[in-house]
């Protein structure tokens, strides 16, 4: 299968520039192609990866992907899909975000072979331009009625916009220009609010190379729930990449809580999974939406390309572990995973009856109710049944002295630090 008619299957393409040409420019040979992403943070969340999942298909269909960093870009911000300016930052959080997210890129890509994965970073070949040079030599291919009137400048006139976020479509442009002489690039890929972006781009390759530069744009459908609100979000916030902003559980239950309206949309935008073995899984959402198939194929799919084959057996682990309520078979790490979002209370380790001990840490509202609560066995630590009220509470109790878990009810779970 053609990669375009794979990308067409998947549902992946919102534009073309010219959908026959680069068809054919496909199937003819193995092209270059770029995506970039902006350091505005130390970590790329999901909704950053949509395009980068086009771009690993492309690289396993035999393509070669170049990955843009910008550094450059970067200190200026993009007004995208913004209202408002970006708050600037300084040289050197750039920097660090910069080393961050290229280690980030690294782990998703193939970074050997003939078509390995290539990184480069925009303030390479911009921080020595000077301001005359880049008015006379790029500025004056830009009209300033066709900028006005591209949907990241037009959708800000009202609220305004600085010269600064205003002139960020010719330095994307600028980086086209440079990656289509400098490394053979031909496609840009990127999410459908790029479009002005890359058109821009397109324009200025035209002018400087010749209008029969063969040079393409293409861009990835809005994502958003079948809900109508917005793909990656969640009441928490982002669904982070970095484990350490969302750890690897909370990654895999995000994907396995998947809606059934939205799980097959997400098998073939996020796995690599082929259409027969997709189309397997959409007809059990259909004839056993019970047993969850989908979602759980997803989720190990999405947890294993970005975190690993390690984190992704802890994460199934944890999910074991708390639907079995065998919370001693978990390590104190892996708790600090799985109860991350759960009601959390502090505690000292010394030795204390577990009635005072569970009012005192706030888990019971009095000493009636937790002595009821123990004789009717709906108390449970670590996994195990609590019935005796002269129990005494201590560090002994603690997995690895660190973390008590009580339980109220089937389900309801509560996390005790003990310091």
């Amino acid at each position: 299968m053609n990669i375009i008619d794979e990308l067409e299957w998947r549902e992946a393409i919102n534009q073309q520039t010219d959908a026959e040409g680069l068809r054919q420019l496909t199937e003819e040979k193995s092209i270059s192609l770029y995506c970039g992403v902006d350091p505005t943070g130390d970590s790329m969340h999901i909704g950053h990866l949509i395009p980068f999942m086009m771009l690993k298909r492309f690289q396993l269909a035999g393509h070669r992907p170049v990955i843009l960093i910008g550094g450059a870009t970067g200190t200026i911000g993009d007004p995208s899909g913004r209202q408002s300016e970006r708050t600037l930052q300084t040289m050197e959080q750039v920097q660090a975000n910069v080393d961050a997210l290229t280690a980030q890129m690294k782990k998703l890509f193939v970074t050997e072979g003939d078509n390995q994965l290539r990184m480069v970073n925009n303030y390479d070949w911009t921080h020595q331009l000077n301001v005359i040079d880049f008015l006379r030599d790029y500025g004056k291919n830009f009209s300033i009625n066709t900028m006005l009137a591209k949907d990241i400048v037009a959708n800000r006139l009202e609220t305004g916009i600085s010269y600064t976020e205003f002139s960020y479509q010719i330095l994307q442009s600028m980086d086209f220009l440079h990656l289509y002489r400098e490394e053979d690039v031909q496609l840009q890929i990127g999410g459908s609010d790029q479009w002005g972006n890359i058109t821009s781009g397109l324009d200025l390759i035209r002018k400087k190379e010749g209008p029969e530069a063969k040079a393409f744009g293409l861009t990835i459908p809005l994502m958003l729930k079948a809900d109508g609100t917005k793909f990656g979000k969640t009441a928490g916030g982002a669904i982070w990449l970095d484990p350490k902003k969302t750890t690897p559980y909370e990654f895999y239950q995000f994907w396995a809580n998947t809606d059934d309206r939205d799980v097959v949309k997400y098998l073939k935008y996020f796995t690599f999974l082929d259409k027969e073995a997709i189309d397997a899984l959409a007809e059990k959402v259909q004839t056993e939406p019970h047993k969850r198939e989908a979602q759980i194929t997803l989720a190990e799919e999405m947890t294993r390309f970005v975190h690993g084959e390690e984190m992704l057996a802890q994460a199934k682990k944890i999910t074991a572990a708390l639907f079995s309520g065998d919370i001693k078979s978990l390590t104190a790490d892996e708790i600090e995973q799985g109860f991350k979002e759960m009601p959390t209370f502090e505690a000292s380790k010394e030795s204390k009856n577990i009635i005072d001990w569970l009012v005192e840490i706030g888990i019971e509202p009095s000493k009636r109710q937790a002595r009821e609560d123990l004789n009717s066995g709906a108390i449970s630590m670590n996994g195990e049944r609590v019935t005796d009220t002269e129990l005494e509470v201590s560090a002994d109790h603690a997995i690895e002295g660190r973390f008590i878990i009580i339980r109220k009810g089937k389900k309801k779970y509560h996390l005790v630090k003990l310091s």
